[in-house]
C-alpha cells in the first residue's frame, strides 16, 4: 500500500506547468507556419509550370483561322514524355534559329513517312491530306526547303510541320524537318478570350495516326 501511495505522489510531484504563448510566440510561429505554406506553394507552381503545363500566348497570324494574335493557350509539357507525337496535334516548338523563341505549328508528317506539296496540296505517303481546319492552299517557297512536287522522306525522330495560315506561316517549307527535343509539348486548352474558350481537338485523317 506504501508502494502505491509513494508512486501517486511522485507522479503528482512531477506535473510540469506551462505558461501561455506571448503574442511574440504566437505571432512568430504564425509567420512561419506561412512562410512554409508559400515556400510548398511556391515550389508546387514552378514543378507545374516547368514540367507539366504552362501558359502561353500566340503571337502573329501563322495559325490563322484556328488560333488568333493574342490568344492565351496552356501548353501539356508531359503527354509527349508517355506517348508518340500525333499527326494533326498543335504543337509548341523552339525556333531553329533561336532556342529563346518559341512557334507554334501543326504535326503534318510523322518519323519515316514521305511528305510532298504539289499544286498548294500536302501529300503524305502518296495520300492527299483532307485538312478541313485550312482554308487556303498550301505554296512552296522559293529557295525553300520544300519544293513544288518535291518528296522529302521525314527522318526518325523528326517531324514536318506547317501553319495553318499557309501563306504566311514560317514552317517546315522553309527551315525543314523538327527534331523531336524541339518540341516542348502540345496545345492543349484555349482560356482567353473567353468566347473562344475551350479544349483543342485535332482532326481525323485517312492516314494511319
Amino acid at each position: 500500500m506504501s508502494e502505491i501511495d509513494s508512486r501517486l505522489l511522485s507522479n503528482e510531484d512531477n506535473v510540469e506547468t506551462t505558461k501561455p504563448p506571448t503574442p511574440v510566440t504566437r505571432f512568430i510561429d504564425f509567420s512561419f507556419d506561412v512562410l512554409q505554406q508559400i515556400a510548398l506553394g511556391a515550389a508546387f507552381f514552378v514543378i507545374f509550370y516547368m514540367f507539366i503545363i504552362s501558359p502561353n500566348q500566340v503571337k502573329g497570324s501563322s495559325m490563322y483561322p484556328t488560333f488568333h494574335d493574342k490568344e492565351y493557350i496552356l501548353t501539356d509539357k508531359i503527354s509527349f514524355k508517355l506517348r508518340d507525337i500525333h499527326r494533326g496535334e498543335v504543337i509548341i516548338l523552339q525556333s531553329p534559329d533561336n532556342p529563346d523563341v518559341d512557334f507554334i505549328k501543326r504535326v503534318v508528317a510523322l518519323p519515316g513517312e514521305r511528305v510532298m506539296i504539289r499544286d498548294g496540296k500536302v501529300y503524305v505517303n502518296d495520300t492527299q491530306l483532307d485538312e478541313q481546319y485550312i482554308n487556303v492552299e498550301t505554296p512552296t517557297f522559293i529557295n525553300g526547303f520544300m519544293l513544288e512536287g518535291e518528296e522529302k522522306t521525314v527522318p526518325e525522330g523528326n517531324y514536318f510541320v506547317l501553319g495553318d495560315n499557309r501563306p504566311g506561316s514560317a514552317d517546315s517549307r522553309e527551315y525543314g524537318f523538327i527534331p523531336r527535343d524541339h518540341v516542348i509539348g502540345r496545345v492543349l486548352y484555349r482560356y482567353f478570350p473567353l468566347s473562344r474558350a475551350g479544349m483543342i481537338n485535332d482532326p481525323h485523317y485517312s492516314l494511319t495516326q
